[in-house]
Parts: C-alpha cells; structure tokens; sequence
C-alpha cells in the first residue's frame, strides 16, 4: 500500500536551494536571515505544503483555545464571568487566553494577535467590537460571540440578560413602593446595557404617568457613580428612589449617601444591576437584578460548539431573563 509522507523540511531545503540551517531560521522570527532569502523559503514551503513544527504546535494549541476579550475588568462582574467561563473550557480540557482593553475601547487594537493565535473563537465581553474585526474573523472562519452586550449593526452571535425587561423590574418595584421622584444614574450611552436597562425603566415609569425625575452617567464605575451620585443628592429636591445601570454605581451611591447622612433606604431607596458578590455585603445589601452568568456563559460556549452555526452566518442573539434580587436598600 502505497503511504503519503509530509514533506520535510529538507525538502523546503532542495526546493530553495538553500541550507537546513536556513530553513530552520526562516521559520523563526527573530533569526538572522535576509528578507528575501526569507520569503523564497516560505514561498517553497507552502508550495509543497510544508508546516513547521512550530506552527503545526501552535494550530494544535488553538484547536482548544477560546480568546476573550474583556474591555472592564475593574468591574467585578467581568471577573466572575472570566473566573466561571476559564473553569468550564478547563472541565472540557480547553484554554483560555485573555485580552484585557482599556474600559469602552474597541478591539481593533487587539485585531492582529487575534487572528495570529488562529483561536477556536472569540468572546468579547465589555470592549467594542467593530465590522473590521467582525469582518476579520469571518475570513479566517473564527466564530465570534458579544457575551452581556448586543449590536445589532454587526451581524454577530450574542448572549445577554434581558436588559429590557430587568429596567422594567426596577421601575415596577420602585413605583411599588411608592416613589414618585425617581432617579437614574446610567452607563455609557452608546452602549447596549445602558440603552436598554434606561429604556424598560423609562417607559415603566411612563406607563405609570412618571417621568425620570433626575438623571446623570456614572460611565459604570465606581468613582463617576460617586460623583453622579452627589450631584442627584444635592438637587433642592433630591430623588427619593434612584435605579443605578449597574452594581459598582450603585454600591458608589450608597457610601456617597453615607458620607452625606442620607439614610438608606430610608431617605433614599437604591437599586443596582448585575448582582456582583458584593451586592450581597453586609455593608451594602444592595437589592439589584441578578444576570444569569452561568448560564449566559454556557450559551456562549453552545454557540461556539454547536456545527450548525458557523462563522459566516448573520449570527444568533439569545436573550436570558434576569431576576430581581430583593435585599435591604429599598
């Protein structure tokens, strides 16, 4: 029976008409060898369809690796998703490689060691993704998935909490309560979380005949919420309730209410978003909605898994329902 060999690299060698040594240099970077001899071997290479062992590691290694790209890992809730999303690809004997990004950056900066790792995927939790890098990935047949977040002018798979529908809860609960001078202390605008998470709240309280009675951006961080947060308590007639677009904003109301002698929830009801651990503090007991993170994490990893799905589709969006966490702050 007849068997097919892989070309070697003495073969690169005869084909070049150059040295082993030379085809071994060729294929690390930082070899001294001269570009044009460089690019004559690489030529011959992939004409017979030779691989170095280097790369043929390299494709074996990304063969079980998943890259996540995460834009705000100050914000708690970003290393609960990294820490349960590294445990399950681990359970599956998978890697996981991460990119951290200045906070509401895109990834385009990140594009290229992307693509050069060839992962098995991509998931790109806070950061920005752009049509170059969706473009990108679809042309070197990399699945993409947008996890807490949503674009819908990329055609790209997502999973998310039903931000909509969590803003709803919140104002349902507030009006509930009572309150009719409501605040809203938001994200970053151009964002899906917080357009979303204002829209169901908004139009809750619209519904009800009550319009947001202060509102201010604290871009989801802790020290902008502080300051948000100051500038609705210093008003001549403060909120009485305020819906926080996320838990480190609203956990920056509370000590900025402290500081102030507001008394929560006394003087101030407070309710935040995402349900980060310490949401459930004894400092804080902040009531807040909860976003299903392991789930939204194995949805992920089904969209990545799945065969039917591949990385040239229009993409999938799959929404989950959050719930509302009742706790001491209202």
């Amino acid at each position: 029976m007849a068997t097919t060999n892989k070309p070697t690299a003495k073969q690169v060698a005869h084909a070049a008409d150059v040295s082993l040594s030379a085809v071994s240099r060729a294929f690390s970077p930082n070899a001294p060898i001269h570009p044009e001899k460089r690019k004559r071997i690489l030529a011959a290479a992939e004409a017979i369809g030779y691989i170095s062992p280097a790369r043929r590691t390299a494709e074996v290694i990304a063969e079980g690796t998943i890259t996540l790209v995460a834009g705000d890992l100050l914000n708690p809730f970003y290393p609960t998703v990294l820490d349960l999303l590294a445990r399950r690809l681990q359970e599956s004997g998978r890697q996981l490689v991460v990119y951290a990004l200045p906070a509401n950056s895109d990834v385009d900066a990140a594009t290229d060691q992307i693509l050069a790792s060839r992962p098995a995927a991509v998931i790109v939790t806070s950061a920005q993704l752009t049509s170059k890098m969706a473009r990108a990935c679809r042309q070197h047949q990399i699945k993409v998935v947008l996890l807490n977040r949503v674009q819908r002018d990329i055609r790209i798979n997502a999973v998310a909490c039903d931000n909509y529908q969590g803003g709803r809860d919140v104002g349902r609960l507030l009006l509930e309560r009572g309150h009719r001078k409501i605040g809203f202390i938001g994200g970053v605008a151009n964002t899906s979380t917080h357009a979303e998470r204002a829209r169901g709240f908004r139009e809750v309280l619209a519904e009800a005949g009550v319009s947001i009675h202060a509102h201010s951006l604290g871009d989801f961080e802790y020290r902008a919420g502080y300051l948000a947060g100051q500038t609705l308590m210093s008003m001549t007639e403060p909120p009485s309730a305020i819906f926080c677009c996320n838990d480190i904003m609203a956990l920056a109301l509370i000590d900025a209410a402290r500081e102030r002698g507001v008394c929560v929830p006394d003087d101030l009801a407070v309710v935040g978003f995402d349900d980060i651990p310490m949401a459930s503090w004894n400092a804080y007991r902040l009531t807040t909605v909860r976003q299903p993170v392991e789930l939204m994490v194995q949805e992920a990893l089904s969209l990545i898994d799945d065969p039917n799905i591949k990385p040239t589709d229009d993409g999938i969006t799959r929404m989950l329902t959050g719930s509302l966490v009742l706790r001491n702050s209202v």
